[in-house]
């Protein structure tokens, strides 16, 4: 049996409807067989530089030539957030520029990610060593006017700086002294 090229189209129009038909029939009844979908749990965002008020507990313990402070991470973003890992700290002078080399990481504590509620606080570790530790002639000491950090955000979102003056090496690069560790949030 031929069939015209109109019956043809006619054929296939019906084809494809009665097709498009049982799709929809069998998608609804899919839809109402199927549970009710769960909210897709939230996610607690990365904290964010400017929501966060960075301090230091003046009030250090010394052992073995060094003093450790509480490097401390106040969240007042109005929200809970993430942090994770080790901040970077430097020694700054009273412009706000580098002096020595930066925080060594001390793996004192295992790295994990810490959610910081609303108002809450969390501390990382900071120590410094005395500066009478090393050869004059290779630390060249000089009084910084605090720290510069930038928070374990794992997001290039600025730093802050705290003030607090100490004496701190000022050469730099491979050869001169680690005098500040810092320990993971």
């Amino acid at each position: 049996m031929k069939l015209t090229t109109r019956a043809r189209r006619f054929t296939v129009a019906i084809t494809g409807t009665a097709a498009a038909a049982g799709l929809a029939i069998g998608m609804s009844t899919l839809a109402q067989a199927a549970p009710a979908s769960r909210a897709a749990p939230s996610i607690t965002p990365v904290c964010q530089t400017h929501g966060l008020v960075i301090w230091l507990n003046t009030n250090g313990s010394g052992t073995a030539g060094t003093t450790f402070y509480r490097l401390n991470f106040t969240n007042l973003s109005g929200h809970a957030c993430t942090l994770e890992g080790f901040p970077f700290v430097t020694a700054v002078n009273l412009s706000g520029h580098q002096v020595g080399n930066r925080a060594i990481f001390n793996h004192i504590h295992p790295v994990h990610v810490v959610t910081l509620g609303k108002g809450k606080t969390v501390r990382a570790l900071l120590g410094v060593r005395h500066t009478a530790n090393f050869p004059a002639s290779k630390c060249h000491p000089v009084t910084a006017a605090g720290f510069r950090v930038f928070p374990p955000t794992g997001v290039s979102a600025g730093s802050k700086l705290v003030p607090f003056p100490f004496s701190a090496c000022s050469t730099r690069g491979a050869h001169a002294p680690n005098f500040l560790s810092i320990g993971p949030v």
